[in-house]
């Protein structure tokens, strides 16, 4: 039996030692519902219905801030563990109704939480069930709430919130970022740094191991960047050697570049290059200032490169770039 049915017997229960007369048990009832109308109407009183369904029964709203297909066993299982512990979901998800013939709800916040249900259904706790409480909301009225419940949560990245925020911007307020910051009772600058990574080339967020991984503060960083076509050239084509990179990790080739190794470099990949420097020996060409590159001798009508056999291969085509750029006529 569970806690909750223990608790109401006890509360039946707890009065037979005590007989009562037929008055005091009918004031008493009185008395209680008197004191819930006036709740009610005073509005310090609200009253909810939840349910207790089958996660199969629901389905992600399309416009759900959280990226379900980033859900893994591994970033639930905090809250696989809780559940367990706990016997039971104990905030419930918001839902919408549905009327087609797969699914009868449509999840607007707690895809976690249909997650973890889901999971522990599968793995041998099929007693477990998906509260839900049923809501009748707008789509932008659900924008609103899933933002407001997940805004300081930790585990949805910036990247999905910029994401969120870009569709947002576009479908419920005609663009406008100052309507929009004003509903959700935020700064404009601030709005502004998540439209910023959710515009980010699409060469740059694959250059992360996971677009989880980047943050507003790296769009921030490198949009100025981006804006010289110099620099943004050299961002971009360091970004496409960091993709290869962590496309072979992914395969089991390798080790992936974490966040802040991959930030660094492309900031590093945005200086200005330094002009060939002469020396005794021929010609140094670097892909960035501070690098180890390319040392170029003619001899004749031969020409010679010398560079360290442990040079990067990101430094060495950077390097060979700006050879080439110089031997054009």
């Amino acid at each position: 039996m569970s806690k909750k049915h223990d608790a109401i017997f006890d509360d039946v229960l707890s009065g037979l030692d005590s007989p009562a007369t037929p008055a005091d048990r009918g004031g008493a009832r009185f008395l209680k519902r008197s004191t819930t109308i006036g709740e009610r109407m005073s509005g310090e009183r609200q009253e909810k219905t939840l349910h207790l369904v089958d996660p199969a029964r629901c389905r992600m709203w399309a416009r759900h801030n959280r990226d379900y297909a980033l859900l893994t066993e591994e970033n639930c299982r905090d809250l696989i563990d809780g559940i367990k512990a706990q016997g039971q979901q104990e905030f419930p998800a918001i839902v919408r109704r549905l009327t087609d013939e797969e699914h009868e709800f449509e999840v607007i916040c707690g895809a976690r939480r249909h997650f973890a249900m889901t999971w522990l259904r599968a793995h041998n706790y099929p007693q477990f069930r998906y509260l839900i409480e049923v809501r009748d909301l707008t789509d932008e009225e659900a924008f609103r709430l899933a933002d407001i419940e997940n805004r300081d949560r930790e585990d949805i990245s910036d990247y999905e919130r910029a994401v969120d925020y870009a569709e947002a911007i576009r479908l419920y307020y005609g663009g406008a970022q100052k309507a929009m910051a004003e509903r959700l009772e935020v700064s404009p600058p601030w709005l502004s740094r998540y439209l910023t990574l959710a515009k980010m080339p699409e060469e740059i967020l694959n250059a992360f191991a996971s677009k989880r991984d980047i943050r507003e503060r790296h769009a921030r960083a490198l949009k100025p960047m981006l804006n010289i076509p110099d620099q943004a050239e050299a961002i971009l084509t360091e970004a496409k050697y960091l993709a290869q990179t962590q496309a072979k990790a992914a395969k089991g080739q390798g080790g992936y570049v974490d966040a802040a190794e991959v930030f660094k470099r492309l900031k590093t990949a945005a200086k200005p290059t330094a002009k060939p420097a002469k020396t005794r020996t021929g010609t140094l060409f670097v892909r960035s200032q501070g690098e180890r590159g390319i040392m170029v001798k003619k001899q004749g009508k031969q020409v010679q490169m010398a560079f360290d056999n442990d040079l990067s291969d990101g430094a060495l085509r950077g390097a060979f770039e700006q050879f080439m750029k110089a031997r054009k006529p």
